[in-house]
């Protein structure tokens, strides 16, 4: 569960409690009444137990009221929101970037923010995100359009952009480009842990941010030595920062 200010998740259950509408909480949040819909599931499915008793028809589109366990999450989120915007107080600089970010299994956290958003069109599902690493370079990611609603992407918006490990694949610059790779981000390798079929290497890119990936065996990747990792932007996960 995120908090309310850059979770809108959190926001679109705050506003079906307020306006007893999931339609009316769609337009107030500015979001459209699909993506209203998934945010709900989604906290559902996090909860375990329904948050929100709706009846669909009417004129109005039906009705909706939050349910008891809906409630508690909005109190939760209230509280957890507060005690998160004191602890960064105290620990941020007034210039230093916040040092929170989602607690996930993915080891790669890049900072970065949103240069553009392009689609196929009003009916494409899918939005790709043009993005603008904080240390330099470009990075890419492709997400449906309602997760981009729901994290109200927008040129200039700071990000964090996320992949597994597993997902991104280091050779030596001069090697082929991987069919199922759209980023490619050049960097010098800071450590190589060996395997048996692959090696977990660690590379330095976009001036000084640390990307995790694997090479294939046998490779000439060493510690200092310039490499190329290639992720797709299918797995590059977006989170809002700060």
């Amino acid at each position: 569960m995120g908090y309310a200010q850059a979770d809108k998740r959190i926001q679109i259950l705050h506003l079906v409690g307020r306006h007893g509408s999931i339609s009316q909480a769609a337009r107030a949040a500015g979001v459209s009444y699909k993506a209203a819909w998934q945010a709900i599931h989604t906290l559902t499915n996090l909860a375990g137990e329904p948050l929100v008793d709706s009846s669909v028809g009417g004129a109005g589109g039906g009705g909706a009221r939050l349910t008891p366990a809906g409630q508690r999450l909005l109190a939760a989120a209230e509280q957890l929101d507060a005690a998160r915007r004191g602890v960064l107080a105290r620990v941020n600089g007034a210039d230093s970037p916040a040092l929170a970010g989602p607690r996930t299994s993915m080891r790669n956290h890049l900072r970065a923010s949103v240069v553009a958003l392009q689609s196929d069109g009003a009916r494409d599902p899918m939005v790709r995100v043009s993005l603008a690493l904080a240390g330099g370079g470009a990075l890419a990611s492709l997400i449906t359009r309602e997760s981009a609603e729901l994290l109200g992407l927008s040129p200039g918006l700071a990000v964090l952009a996320l992949c597994k490990a597993t997902a991104v694949r280091v050779q030596a610059p001069d090697g082929a480009v991987p069919a199922a790779a759209t980023n490619g981000l050049p960097g010098r390798v800071q450590r190589v842990a060996r395997g048996v079929q692959r090696d977990e290497v660690v590379v330095t890119v976009a001036d000084d941010m640390q990307l995790v990936g694997f090479a294939a065996r046998p490779n000439r990747l060493r510690a200092g030595s310039r490499a190329q990792a290639w992720v797709d932007e299918t797995a590059v996960v977006l989170a809002l920062a700060g």
